[in-house]
């Protein structure tokens, strides 16, 4: 129900244990600002001196500005004060001012003491608070001169009506917040109230609320564009580890008559509500519904008389599309390269989203979803995914493919979750990770390259094992891109992350896969397992499992046995050590013993963190192989030999003795493949370090040209093709693999290629 009070009308709406109190402001020829304007102020107080148990204040105004319970609360108990005063008679009476005979001197007090009161502790409270002490001053000083003793009786009463009001008001939170920072203030001055209020904003035609002003008494770290007028801000708080992530977008910087257009062309397109079977191809959908925003846009803005330009119209028409069918703000989010995870905990509206940042690691952002906008969210990936997200399946696991990004999409909804919807979104790089890349970044050396090189062109099996988080499948991501493009590849995922896609428009015989989740029910898709057998009937191919989770293990297993000497065989597990794996897999897996054995290689991937616990570097800690000869305990008895182990020291993976020395079976049995290197351990060590030696030369020809694509895929597939090329070349001519030979070919050709690209 509307209650008119003055020029707004406002609304109660009672939830639970909250009461918003809902201003609508649509008449108002200003913004509603508590922070900025003195008479949006004074109204809200009063409102909320008739209206008693408000939580939250929300003024409508083409945008929703939200201020939440913290805020409320200090305005609400300015409302109390105002009320308390105003019925205080000991506060506000003429006739104890005028019983001192001097009526012109009693008016002036009266009506200051009025003023105060009735207007600026409504607009202006801290205002007020100076002004009451200010005044008590000067009375101080001119008691000091005064000799008339009525002139001083009543100043006393004065004074003492002052110092009522000035207590009260000083004992209360927002004078509190205030204190630090009135020193000198000028009266009107509302600097100090840009520190203490500050709305969430949201558009009338987006649920999601965003705090767009910056935080007072922060440090500003940072700050870049994102594509379309995208501005990210990072900042230091003074009050928690915690950095915010600041972004804002354009749709919150439109003109009002923009904001009319969206309004109007979300409520027609609002009309129509996606069926299941248009979320089967989702970017032929959000296709469709570009070109359709796009002639609404232009229609409603003809219809309008608005003129609007190329650029406005193609803004417009994003945003419409992101509000719309796609998924707000969440896709401005996973436009930055540098977000690698994004979650957002319930309850809806309470909290900000969070994010993990390449650069600064964990994140609260400025972004507060709602539990509208939850729920839109959830809808769309159910049928997205084609998997049920309900009280019998609170689980939901899937991807998303965006224009600008892909991520991975964890829910939780109830029973699970009691409070309602809950999300975790893994962003997926844009492009494929690489060797190199991991060179560059410091998560493998050189050395660890050159021998994972040699052992995916030996087709051995393995597992990227580590925690979450720890960069496994990224991992598996740049081992693929090491497989020879002659080779043909199936992936099996239950979550699409791997870059099956891109690899494809790289020239891969790639087949991709998809199959049932570990905990899915309830859907058409088929279970892991089965997925796995099915490929040993696709013909030779590298098979490459996107997560070892739960049954599909021995299934797994059984390619292994059937694929070990012939293709690559990879997958990722979590674990945090080659005997953590072990256990995983035939403790909680039930995967016979000797069937573990099948597994050649464990690469093991861990978060490193600082002493101080503010950063963490993704490292790989171990690269080991799993030896035949145990029966019962790989651990006790010598089935686990590291080839190279991370020195904490050197911040480094380091080579161990069995590998140097040539005690590796693993790396021996890829020899005994190849005439030249059987028995030679000198010719296959020889062999390892010119494959390290070519990925270091690109890692630092990429950092002196400054041309950071070269670590990219693209590029890395070309090195790697004219490195088995060349090698090929030299083995026909020489009869022999010369390293020497073979580097100074594949330098020469690197020298050119360089040359060519900085050309264009």
């Amino acid at each position: 129900m509307d209650v008119k009070k003055g020029r707004c009308n406002y609304t109660i709406e009672r939830e639970g244990d909250e009461s918003t109190l809902y201003i609508k402001c649509d008449k108002c020829e200003y913004s509603p600002s508590i922070e900025e304007n003195g008479f949006c102020m004074g109204n809200t107080v009063e409102k909320l001196a008739e209206v008693k148990g408000i939580t939250k204040l929300v003024f409508s105004q083409k945008r929703n500005y939200e201020y939440d319970i913290d805020q409320t609360v200090l305005l609400t108990e300015i409302a109390k004060i105002y009320a308390r005063l105003v019925r205080n008679k000991e506060a506000l009476n003429l006739e104890k001012l005028n019983q001192y005979g001097n009526q012109k001197i009693a008016n002036y007090y009266y009506v200051t003491i009025k003023e105060i009161v009735f207007d600026l502790l409504k607009t202006d409270p801290i205002g007020a608070y100076v002004k009451v002490n200010r005044l008590k001053r000067r009375e101080r000083v001119k008691l000091e001169k005064e000799t008339n003793q009525n002139l001083i009786e009543c100043s006393r009463e004065f004074t003492r009506m002052l110092g009522l009001i000035g207590k009260t008001l000083g004992a209360s939170k927002l004078i509190q917040l205030a204190k630090p920072h009135i020193a000198g203030m000028k009266i009107g001055d509302r600097d100090v109230y840009r520190r203490i209020f500050i709305p969430s904003i949201k558009p009338d035609f987006m649920y999601t609320k965003l705090m767009s002003a910056f935080p007072t008494d922060a440090d500003e770290l940072d700050t870049y564009k994102l594509p379309g007028e995208k501005i990210v801000t990072i900042f230091s708080l003074p009050d928690t580890v915690q950095y915010l992530y600041h972004v804002l977008p354009p749709e919150f910087n439109l003109s009002e008559e923009m904001y009319d257009l969206l309004d109007q062309a979300k409520k027609i397109l609002s009309e129509h509500n996606p069926e299941d079977n248009e979320f089967v191809d989702p970017k032929r959908m959000r296709d469709v519904f570009w070109n359709v925003s796009l002639d609404l846009i232009e229609e409603l803005a003809e219809t309008n008389n608005i003129e609007l330009d190329e650029k406005s119209k193609k803004l417009l028409t994003e945003i419409l599309v992101r509000y719309t069918v796609g998924f707000g703000l969440i896709e401005v989010l996973l436009e930055d390269p540098k977000i690698q995870d994004i979650t957002i905990n319930s309850p809806m509206g309470k909290t900000p989203i969070f994010i993990v940042h390449a650069d600064y690691g964990d994140c609260k952002t400025n972004i507060i979803p709602t539990n509208t906008e939850a729920e839109s969210w959830a809808t769309k990936l159910r049928m997205v995914s084609g998997r049920p997200l309900d009280e019998a399946n609170p689980v939901l696991d899937t991807s998303i493919e965006l224009p600008t990004a892909s991520a991975r999409v964890a829910v939780i909804s109830k029973p699970l979750n009691p409070s309602g919807l809950a999300y975790a979104f893994r962003r997926h790089r844009d492009k494929p990770w690489t060797l190199p890349l991991f060179i560059h970044s410091r998560m493998i050396t050189a050395m660890a390259a050159g021998l994972m090189s040699y052992i995916i062109d030996g087709s051995r099996t393995m597992l990227i094992a580590g925690t979450r988080s720890a960069g496994k499948t990224s991992f598996l991501s740049a081992i693929l891109v090491e497989i020879m493009r002659k080779y043909r590849i199936i992936t099996i995922e239950d979550t699409l992350e791997l870059p099956t896609a891109a690899l494809r428009e790289f020239g891969f015989n790639i087949q991709h896969m998809k199959v049932a989740g570990s905990i899915s029910k309830g859907t058409s898709e088929v279970a892991a397992d089965d997925g796995i057998r099915t490929t040993l009937r696709l013909g030779d191919s590298c098979l490459i499992i996107g997560e070892v989770r739960s049954k599909e293990a021995k299934a797994l297993y059984e390619a292994m046995r059937v694929g070990a000497m012939a293709n690559v065989v990879a997958g990722t597990i979590h674990g945090d050590s080659p005997y953590g794996v072990y256990d995983r897999v035939v403790n909680d897996l039930e995967v016979p013993k000797t069937s573990f054995k099948a597994t050649d290689i464990v690469i093991v991937a861990n978060p490193i963190k600082s002493p101080d616990g503010l950063h963490k570097w993704r490292r790989v800690t171990q690269i080991t192989e799993v030896r035949k000869e145990w029966e019962d305990d790989p651990l006790l008895e010598h089935g686990f030999v590291d080839l190279m182990k991370y020195d904490a020291l050197k911040d480094q993976l380091q080579v161990t003795k069995d590998l140097q020395e040539g005690e590796s079976e693993i790396v021996k049995k890829i020899a005994a493949n190849v005439k030249e290197w059987v028995g030679n351990w000198g010719a296959v060590w020889d062999n390892i370090m010119l494959r390290a030696k070519v990925k270091q030369k690109l890692v630092d020809v990429a950092v002196r040209e400054s041309m950071p694509n070269l670590l990219e895929a693209g590029f890395t597939i070309l090195a790697n093709d004219q490195f088995h090329k060349i090698s090929g070349y030299v083995q026909n001519q020489k009869g022999s693999l010369e390293s020497k030979r073979i580097y100074l070919l594949w330098e020469d050709w690197l020298k050119k290629s360089v040359k060519q690209l900085k050309s264009k």
